[in-house]
């Protein structure tokens, strides 16, 4: 009997080692299921970027004005009979 209880338990462990350390096991689980949280938000920050970048391609293709508005802030330039100010701070 007792022979038999040690082959009983022997088993049971075997199947508990396979079940946290084998190959996808409980460990690996966990694993990928932080690298997709992780995925996730990344997709979500790569989502934002693209909306942004879409909506400033849908600007630059509909119009002059905001053509003319990024000149203007990247790059001040001004237009004809304009006067540009540069105001600069003074460091202490």
């Amino acid at each position: 009997m007792r022979l038999f209880t040690a082959i009983l338990i022997g088993i049971l462990a075997l199947f508990q080692y396979d079940f946290w350390f084998g190959k996808n096991g409980y460990l690996d689980y966990k694993e990928v299921a932080a690298k997709i949280i992780e995925n996730k938000t990344e997709n979500e920050r790569l989502m934002q970027r693209n909306q942004m970048v879409s909506a400033e391609i849908q600007g630059l293709t509909k119009g002059f004005e905001s053509i003319e508005e990024r000149a203007r802030m990247q790059y001040d330039m001004v237009k004809e009979h304009e006067i540009f100010y540069h105001i600069v701070k003074e460091h202490k």
